[in-house]
């Protein structure tokens, strides 16, 4: 078997969602010589046209390969992108390729892709939602929403309180972004479990401040604290702060999980599947994690194939946590992709039993939703920020 045949889908819209990104799509289609498809997924984020060139550089590579050859492949891409390690655009291409790749084998062994990775340690996965909180400012926002994803059977939530704070924050910040944690545990009656989302924006002494102050609010985690390139503020960081880290939609590659977790910089790893290098290296990056004790919580804020796969890895590992989901905020064409088959129901989404993805491709809706260009750029508000939550109170520093 071969692969014959290799497309790439941008999908998108000028705007909707929860935030920029969710906008956007890229999806890899690949055919085999025996005509089994199989469908990836590439990280889009402001990068949506080198990452889709990447892609057609790594199918320079895999065209005419064996997609069983998961292993192989890869190491024949990295052979040949002297940058691979230290390319975001790189490892995000020939993640997608390995996503695609695994969704094939399962089709041809007639087997979803749980059962060719060990078999059901979950049939159901605990959802946290992402996302829910767009246009958002004020506290009692914050607490309306949340009130209302909880009905819904969401018992974790992340979110981002610190506004347009970046860099450093100082006590106005610190009572906004208190305030909204705040309301968002009282609206819930402590029932939720509290995700602090911090983008990695912090320098060390803000981050530090931000932990003494919502510590007493019981967070499971804080997510990214520090600026990613700053391991040793995160360093400082792990020395005077008792709340729990969460970090790893950033990394790369398995060695340098291993270097986060060899260093105890981290509680919990947020790999993410379309970054690290597919379902190959993310079963690999679950297994180091499980050998320093730490539990998975793959990041998971991109698209339904995205979802799909990991979700697919989730029932399997033996250290799970909770897992990452924008499902209920995606825009409704990303749900039209895939006919709704991965709904979160009370808080939880079923694992999909279908060969492969455990999920059908709309090749109708791949085609209506084609998009060209350039994604949707703001410069008021990030990519990475959830829709309308930067209307400050935050400042500029003087």
């Amino acid at each position: 078997m071969k692969i014959t045949d290799i497309e790439i889908y941008q999908l998108g819209e000028k705007s909707g969602g929860g935030a920029t990104w969710a906008s956007n799509s890229i999806i890899l289609k690949l055919t085999t010589s025996k005509g089994i498809v199989g469908y990836g997924e590439a990280v889009p984020t402001l990068r949506v046209q080198p990452v889709i060139q990447s892609l057609r550089e790594v199918a320079r590579v895999y065209s005419g390969k064996d997609p069983l050859n998961v292993v192989e492949n890869m190491h024949e891409w990295h052979r040949q992108d002297f940058y691979m390690p230290v390319s975001f655009e790189s490892t995000t291409a020939v993640s997608a390729f390995d996503i695609a790749c695994w969704d094939i084998i399962g089709k041809h062994f007639g087997a979803p892709i749980h059962q060719l990775l060990g078999g059901l340690t979950r049939s159901s996965i605990r959802m946290y939602a992402n996302g829910w909180y767009d246009n958002c400012v004020t506290p009692a926002d914050f607490g309306r929403k949340a009130r209302r994803f909880h009905k819904m059977g969401y018992s974790a939530l992340k979110f981002d309180p610190f506004g347009s704070y970046y860099d450093w924050i100082d006590e106005e910040g610190l009572d906004l972004a208190y305030g909204r944690v705040k309301a968002v545990k009282d609206q819930t009656r402590g029932e939720v479990d509290l995700l602090i989302e911090h983008h990695g924006r912090f320098n060390p002494v803000s981050a530090i401040m931000i932990s003494k102050r919502l510590e007493g609010l019981n967070p499971l985690f804080m997510e990214e604290p520090i600026h990613p390139d700053n391991l040793e503020g995160l360093v400082k960081y792990r020395r005077q702060c008792n709340t729990r880290v969460a970090l790893g939609e950033r990394l790369l590659t398995k060695e340098q999980v291993n270097y986060v977790l060899s260093k105890d910089l981290t509680d919990f790893l947020q790999a993410d599947i379309t970054n690290i290098g597919g379902v190959t290296q993310a079963i690999k990056v679950s297994a180091i994690a499980e050998a320093y004790g730490v539990e998975m919580a793959f990041h998971n804020a991109f698209g339904p194939i995205q979802n799909a796969v990991t979700i697919q890895l989730d029932a399997v590992i033996p250290n799970f946590l909770i897992q990452e989901s924008f499902y209920d905020c995606f825009p409704e064409w990303k749900k039209e992709l895939i006919y709704n088959q991965t709904p979160v129901k009370k808080g939880h989404s079923e694992v999909p039993s279908r060969p492969g993805l455990g999920v059908e491709v709309n090749e109708r809706a791949l085609d209506r939703h084609k998009a060209e260009g350039q994604e949707y750029f703001n410069p008021a508000e990030p990519v990475w920020v959830v829709k309308n939550t930067w209307k400050n109170p935050g400042k500029k520093r003087t």
